[in-house]
């Protein structure tokens, strides 16, 4: 099977690298046809005449491309919304993919506030948005909370899509973690209203005597001005340094946003936890519930109680054999469900499934 990865997606953001490495370990030959836009930009999706011509070019060489290709199938890497016409143009009739991971109008009006419900741009991205989606012979979304959501945004019926979880990038993210003599938390990503900084924030104060590592930037910096005196600011580090942090982390933190996005994700930063081997302390959701068992595979706590969080961090950094039993039940479950064997094999059957559909009598 030849599969052609097209779009102006990310191509160093996890969930596609993923699932490039995932289809390659399963045998399915990749092929990528790449335009670069978002790259390395902090505001993504921008709706200014610039970004508008960039993406514009971009297109245009991506049908040219894109045509000369010989594929079986075609993904729309993310965040692919805008490449959805043009990849519909040139899969000619073979079968299109959407990878979304998220919508962009719930990203950028109700998540970041980049835009205010009811604007003309907020009512553009809620239209990219459909269009996209319904461009799509399957959609594949990362969790069931997600793919209902999405179906019910694109209006799609059931057999148009299906979930794959992230997982992690296995050439970097390897079991490796043991306790510390020195206890701390380690929180990673994007500070944004999703992860619940707040809480995290409030859960340290609550908790002077445990160190907290925080290890990124974005618009909720202002927060981290007054931070607890527990609290350690790191404003990023290298993609290839997120195993070493992990692995000598105490536990790491997932999200704890009360928003219903947050209800419906399993961040990146989890399962590259979990690939660790290291314990996993985040919001007790829906999501997570698909994967994680609370006392188990992970401590699960109430979105935005910072209380609940500051007593399972305690806990862990007071017993050991819970945070090794937490971790190696992380670990498990994460091979059993996440894995980049799992995950490459289940990509491959909603490919040969789709193959097969097209193949069928119309």
């Amino acid at each position: 099977m030849r599969v052609l990865y097209f779009g102006t997606y990310e191509r160093e953001y996890p969930r596609n690298a993923q699932v490039i490495s995932c289809l390659r370990g399963a045998g399915v030959e990749v092929i990528e046809r790449h335009a670069s836009v978002w790259e390395r930009r902090r505001h993504k999706w921008s709706l200014g005449l610039g970004s508008a011509v960039k993406v514009g070019l971009a297109e245009a060489g991506l049908i040219v491309r894109g045509r000369r290709e010989r594929f079986d199938a075609m993904i729309v890497g993310y965040p692919g919304h805008f490449d959805m016409p043009a990849a519909r143009r040139i899969a000619g009739g073979r079968p299109l993919v959407f990878n979304p991971l998220v919508s962009l109008a719930e990203t950028l009006v109700d998540d970041r506030g980049r835009f205010t419900r009811g604007s003309l741009a907020a009512a553009v991205l809620h239209h990219v948005d459909r269009i996209a989606l319904r461009r799509a012979d399957l959609v594949v979304a990362d969790t069931s909370q997600n793919a209902r959501f999405l179906a019910e945004l694109g209006r799609l019926q059931h057999d148009r899509i299906e979930v794959c979880f992230v997982g992690a990038e296995e050439r970097l993210f390897r079991p490796g973690w043991q306790p510390r003599e020195r206890f701390h938390v380690l929180f990673v990503g994007k500070l944004i209203p999703l992860h619940g900084l707040e809480t995290i924030l409030e859960a340290a104060s609550l908790a002077p005597e445990v160190p907290f590592r925080i290890v990124g930037s974005g618009q909720l910096d202002a927060l981290l001005d007054d931070r607890p005196a527990n609290v350690e600011w790191v404003a990023w580090v290298e993609y290839e340094e997120l195993p070493e942090e992990l692995q000598r982390a105490g536990c790491a933190l997932g999200v704890f946003g009360t928003s219903a996005k947050a209800a419906r994700v399993i961040p990146n930063k989890a399962f590259q936890a979990l690939a660790c081997g290291t314990p996993v302390v985040t919001a007790d959701t829906p999501a997570a519930r698909e994967l994680l068992q609370d006392g188990e595979s992970a401590l699960l706590v109430p979105p935005g109680d910072a209380a609940a969080l500051a007593q399972a961090v305690r806990l862990l950094a007071a017993d050991d054999e819970l945070a090794r039993r937490i971790g190696a039940g992380g670990l498990a479950a994460y091979r059993e469900r996440a894995s980049e064997e799992v995950l490459g094999l289940r990509w491959r059957r909603l490919l040969e499934s789709e193959l097969e559909r097209a193949a069928g009598p119309r």
